[in-house]
């Protein structure tokens, strides 16, 4: 595939909107402080189904059923996510007046087998989205927008953009859980909660973020790569970093551990082209969710913004993978004992702004080198998108840079128990980092598991 061709060609675009009208009562949604320090970007995900050869003469799984399939309990669903369907009015609240979501249809020219074998390529996948991650409309409308793309051969791409002003990643797993289970006729198991603004009110709290005035550093050309640990291969790298310290480490521990650690090790060789201070900080971030870190915890189905970001430093300029795995479980851990209970009270979002203010002084140090990680991992991609076709044969979230963080890693699950790993550095340090033996000894690029 040519890397700048044009793959999918749009068909139609219309306006779903919900099935039944919005009660007057809830025709206003206020915003949450968090919500309102968000970005005005979207959150994406496209799923890719494979066509049964057993369906060919089953007319209720043809590309015109299935799409007719989706929009009907997609207006279904927005009845119930009712703010999704409204406009934001100036970053405080949504006017939840059933405005509706665009629907665009499309066609892939190809295969879905030969877009599997090569899809590392990030500006082939972009198409399958039917938004860019930085869209002014996000801020504003549509809060929803999905993209149903038919390929050849009877597969299937349907990606999904939410705006982040309203939900993080469990939001959105919540909504693609709900409308999965309508699609399907299913009794509805999900029950969403729109009521953040209650733990976090409304305000102009924002304002007391100071960034300092080198946030932002300027990098270089920068290259996204995708790399696959089969499942194989993370036991065989819990094994590694199991010891009397690190008791039973997670896939993803063990995966950002490793990444991270090469990742310094890049930045320290001589052969970079960008120069690190001989006295460098080094430090990662882990996106958490609060819902369960609270005292009490929150609800899982609460929609809305509730993650925070947790760094974690070292001044080792070759730390050990034992070494990093602690100390990420002593920042969850220093988190939950600090802070937890203090999410519950009024000065719940002071501890929000603390960690953030940290972060941007962290970033607007000229003595620090920093990866900032997010995983999905625990979100059950791949579980929760049947809408009666099976699941998806891969899922994808596409994380591109924004040009204010110079490395960047998104962890996702593959379909047989694996981690995928999206690295976004430098070019130099790139061609560096998929040298590096570690990650050669741990990571491929093998698609056979498809």
């Amino acid at each position: 595939m040519a890397e700048n061709k044009i793959m999918v060609e749009m068909i139609s675009t219309e306006i779903i909107t919900p099935s039944s009208p919005t009660p007057p009562h809830l025709k206003t949604y206020l915003l949450s402080s968090i919500d309102q320090f968000s970005q005005a970007v979207y959150g994406r995900v496209v799923y890719f189904y494979t066509h049964n050869i057993d369906d060919a003469n089953n007319s209720g799984y043809s590309s015109e059923k299935k799409s007719q399939q989706l929009k009907k309990s997609l207006s279904k669903t927005l009845a119930r996510f009712y703010p999704f369907a409204g406009r934001i009015n100036n970053n405080t609240s949504v006017d939840c007046n059933d405005e509706g979501a665009p629907y665009v249809e499309a066609k892939f020219n190809g295969l879905l087998s030969t877009f599997l074998d090569q899809r590392d390529n990030v500006a082939v996948i972009d198409q399958f989205f039917p938004a860019a991650i930085q869209s002014p409309e996000a801020g504003t409308w549509p809060i929803l927008r999905v993209q149903a793309t038919f390929f050849d051969c009877g597969g299937l791409a349907v990606g999904v953009c939410l705006s982040h002003k309203l939900c993080d990643a469990r939001s959105m797993s919540v909504f693609m859980k709900s409308w999965a289970e309508t699609s399907k006729g299913l009794a509805q198991k999900v029950v969403p909660i729109f009521d953040v603004a209650s733990y976090f009110p409304p305000g102009d709290y924002h304002t007391k973020l100071k960034a300092p005035p080198s946030v932002g550093k300027k990098a270089g050309e920068s290259v996204t790569k995708m790399y696959v640990f089969d499942k194989d291969k993370i036991v065989d790298l819990k094994a590694k970093v199991a010891d009397t310290r690190v008791q039973r480490p997670s896939r993803v521990e063990v995966v950002t551990a490793l990444i991270w650690k090469i990742m310094i090790a890049v930045s320290r060789s001589n052969g970079r082209v960008l120069v690190v201070p001989k006295k460098t900080t080094y430090f990662v971030t882990q996106t958490m969710d609060i819902r369960k870190r609270a005292e009490p915890a929150m609800p899982e189905e609460l929609v809305g913004n509730l993650v925070t970001i947790i760094p974690v430093e070292t001044n080792l300029d070759e730390p050990e993978l034992q070494d990093v795995v602690a100390e990420f479980r002593n920042g969850v851990r220093e988190f939950g004992e600090k802070k937890g209970k203090r999410l519950r009270g009024d000065g719940a979002l002071n501890v929000i702004l603390e960690v953030v203010q940290g972060l941007l002084e962290l970033l607007g140090r000229d003595d620090t080198d920093g990866v900032i990680f997010t995983s999905l991992c625990t979100f059950k991609l791949y579980e929760i998108a049947d809408f009666g076709w099976g699941k998806p044969t891969w899922v994808n979230i596409l994380p591109l840079p924004n040009g204010a963080v110079r490395k960047l890693v998104t962890l996702m699950d593959t379909r047989d128990g694996g981690v995928e790993a999206w690295v976004t550095m430098d070019k130099e340090e790139m061609a560096l980092f998929e040298c590096h033996p570690q990650l050669l000894q741990f990571a491929t690029h093998n698609y056979s598991t498809l």
